[in-house]
């Protein structure tokens, strides 16, 4: 008998099938392979908008590495970390999420708390994970994570339980907590490296920049030489996963440095090379790291396609000594307000540097609005990666931003931001109007919330950050309907949970925005 002929119906959906099928595997391969630039994001720790040339050039801090990057990328004038200190500034890094969202209403996480992100949370390291990139984090995590115990006791001989690992890292080498927080051991993906053989600490008296809390510490585990120990196992990393020994996947690369927050460690020859003080030196250093890091990209010829990120967590700390780096003319504010915990600019105003020369052209500023919360949707955006309902919550993309379409269907949507103090201070900032719902800094410097509130200054501050941005005008008596529509905001945003588009979510714990004495205004009709 002949053979029946295949309808024709049947023959066009087997062709169908096959295309979809062959065009699923070939957006996974594009998804998986060298072509897709690899992503370095380093985090500093405690480094202030006014610290790096690009973003002060009247900083007397010398940032060559830094300036040359930011020459050949691109500069942000107007970023911002969620949160004016580390753990929360962390947690939105990664989740796309605003810190405050989370169970962690203030204050930030010591060296031996539990994990504070869930292991259904995504995360940046899921999310390039998910699109077949190798994840490491090396460094500072200070997210918490689950230490074994026998009574009270830490046995550093037993694996650690939810590190990194369970938010999406392949890989991980990092200490718990600030480098100032025992116990002082290295962790490698689960185990500690080397057993505490000794027990040190350095006290404020003893040492003004380099004090550092007394607890447990491992034998390879030395102070002075943490800040360069963490770029030396970064570059192995480069070096190991560059995409020409390891062509079916790309990494990404999470590098949280400990500086340069306490303890102010500068080693040669960057001791007293700045003139100024320990602080500045050790700025110096985290600079001229940085630079052999770019260098090893260089070197490992994936310099081209591979998107660095260069930021900070927070302002600059007071243990910098500002008195002593004013009496060289240097504010590691920049003329902003204010510093690390606060509400004010100066604590979550940062340097963010991205350079990525395949797509970025060399040497733009831009004044766009950030959050560094943003580099989850970016990322998303650049892996091809579709919006989800639950991750990035509080994330818009800055590739347009990145690829220079700053109008039109494709300009960046961010309009607004939320900042958040160590003491659980929020302001709603939209153009150029920022509200603090707070009477003073929200955290550190003066007036601190107490003393403000024992003055009788008003509970809420409205400024002008473009007629005035060192917030000194509190312009709530004069425009009250402005006060009102950033309220009406402010209370959507955190009700909603998410200030992207999308489906109404949960917060982790009620969420109380307002100060004493402030009620929300009625609905717009």
């Amino acid at each position: 008998m002949p053979q029946q002929a295949f309808p024709y119906s049947a023959c066009r959906l087997v062709f169908v099938l096959c295309l979809v099928a062959g065009l699923s595997l070939a957006l996974c391969a594009h998804r998986a392979t060298a072509a897709s630039p690899n992503v370095i994001v380093v985090l500093a720790d405690d480094l202030g908008i006014g610290d790096v040339s690009p973003t002060n050039p009247d900083g007397k801090i010398k940032t060559p590495n830094l300036q040359q990057f930011a020459d050949q990328g691109l500069t942000f004038h107007d970023a911002h970390t969620p949160s004016a200190v580390c753990t929360p500034t962390r947690y939105g890094l990664l989740t796309g999420r605003y810190n405050w969202r989370s169970r962690l209403a203030r204050g930030v996480l010591s060296g031996t708390s539990e994990h504070l992100i869930p292991a259904d949370r995504p995360t940046l390291g899921h999310l390039m994970r998910g699109a077949g990139y190798h994840t490491a984090m090396i460094g500072k995590w200070h997210l918490g994570w689950d230490w074994p115990k026998v009574g009270k006791e830490i046995d550093f001989t037993q694996p650690v339980l939810n590190g990194p690992d369970i938010n999406g890292f392949d890989h991980y080498y990092a200490h718990c907590g600030s480098l100032d927080m025992p116990p002082y051991v290295w962790v490698d993906t689960g185990r500690v490296t080397a057993q505490p053989d000794r027990v040190e600490g350095v006290t404020k008296k003893q040492d003004r920049y380099g004090w550092y809390r007394k607890g447990p510490i491992g034998a390879d585990f030395h102070i002075d030489e943490v800040l360069p120990h963490l770029f030396g196992q970064s570059m192995d990393y480069v070096r190991k996963h560059a995409p020409q020994k390891d062509a079916d996947k790309p990494f990404f690369l999470y590098l949280a440095l400990p500086a340069p927050h306490t303890p102010i460690v500068p080693v040669p020859p960057f001791k007293d090379a700045s003139g100024m003080n320990p602080y500045a030196d050790f700025v110096m250093q985290v600079d001229h790291h940085f630079g052999e890091l770019m260098a090893c990209l260089k070197e490992a010829g994936i310099d081209d396609n591979t998107l660095v990120i260069f930021t900070s967590d927070n302002g600059c700390s007071p243990e910098a000594n500002f008195g002593v780096l004013a009496s060289h003319n240097h504010d590691p504010s920049g003329g902003y307000r204010g510093h690390k915990a606060d509400i004010f600019e100066g604590g979550h105003r940062v340097p963010l540097l991205a350079r990525w020369p395949e797509t970025i052209a060399a040497g733009r500023d831009t004044d766009q609005l950030a959050c560094l919360t943003d580099l989850y949707a970016t990322l998303e955006a650049i892996t091809g990666q579709p919006r989800q309902a639950v991750g990035g919550e509080d994330s818009f993309s800055l590739l347009p931003v990145f690829t220079g379409h700053t109008t039109g269907q494709d300009s960046p949507s961010r309009s607004t931001l939320i900042s958040h103090s160590i003491g659980g201070s929020f302001a709603i900032r939209q153009g150029n109007w920022k509200l603090c719902l707070s009477a003073g800094s929200g955290g550190w410097s003066s007036p601190r919330e107490m003393v403000a509130r024992e003055r009788g200054l008003p509970p809420m501050q409205l400024f002008d950050l473009e007629n005035d941005r060192s917030e000194q005008n509190n312009l709530v008596q004069q425009h009250p309907d402005k006060v009102n529509e950033l309220l009406r905001i402010l209370r959507r945003e955190v009700e909603q949970g998410r200030c992207t588009p999308g489906e109404a979510l949960d917060n982790d714990r009620q969420v109380d925005a307002l100060p004493a004495g402030v009620s929300w205004p009625t609905p717009e009709n």
